[in-house]
């Protein structure tokens, strides 16, 4: 009994759908290679997943080759005909090339990521998984050259730090040693003072002497005797000179 025919529609299951195209590419692809060798023919094929990874199988040493011979193929014809569109064609070469260049990008980046890894076979995932460790491994070497800058600068500031603390003490030391010697001559000061008004008032001392004046070298006379006498005088004459009073 044949098989059934097989109804053309996606097929919604992932697992299968990549199964299914695995094994039609690697149909393809035998198909592609058989006529290549059978019939002597160029054959170029191409084929592209639904994740953007590259197949391809070209009969001759170089694809570049063989996709120039159908490029003068198809558009030689078009560009006799229109030779002002050289330019025009050669952008549109140029902007394919980039645009595929910035998908291969694309898709690399998310496969570094973690995604799209379902296509990739083991030399794939083993290229995906030294590039990381390679780019983990100069990070690391980044930060650690950042932090060591860091504590670097951290340690310059701590040294003048410690220096303008040191050239603060310094700058009180000499202002309390300023302080101490000022209010060391401020006592010396007050104490010389002292001294010297202590010397003047034991030089300034009163005498202890007899207020009874004496002239001559007769014997002392008391006061009640010179009244005696001032009177005696005063009969005799009538008056008293005047230095006598």
């Amino acid at each position: 009994m044949g098989r059934g025919r097989v109804e053309l529609k996606r097929i919604e299951n992932k697992i299968n759908r990549q199964v299914t195209f695995a094994k039609r590419r690697n149909g393809l692809l035998k198909k592609a290679y058989e006529l290549s060798v059978l019939c002597d023919a160029e054959v170029a094929l191409i084929i592209f997943s639904n994740r953007g990874k590259l197949y391809e199988f070209c009969s001759s040493s170089n694809m570049l080759k063989t996709l120039e011979r159908y490029q003068k193929c198809s558009y030689g014809s078009l560009e006799v005909n229109h030779p002002g569109k050289d330019v025009e064609q050669s952008s549109y070469r140029e902007y394919l090339k980039l645009k595929s260049k910035y998908e291969s990008l694309q898709r690399y980046q998310r496969q570094l990521l973690g995604d799209d890894l379902g296509p990739l076979n083991i030399n794939d995932l083993e290229h995906i998984e030294l590039q990381l460790e390679s780019s983990l491994k100069h990070i690391r070497s980044t930060r650690t050259q950042v932090m060591l800058d860091q504590l670097s600068d951290l340690q310059s500031k701590e040294k003048l730090m410690v220096d303008a603390n040191k050239a603060l003490e310094r700058k009180l030391e000499e202002i309390y040693a300023a302080n101490q010697m000022q209010q060391s001559w401020g006592e010396q000061s007050n104490a010389y003072s002292h001294h010297q008004h202590a010397q003047s008032q034991g030089f300034f001392q009163p005498l202890d002497c007899n207020s009874t004046l004496q002239i001559g070298y007769g014997e002392p006379v008391s006061s009640s005797q010179m009244t005696t006498q001032v009177t005696d005088v005063q009969n005799v004459n009538g008056m008293v000179p005047g230095w006598m009073l």
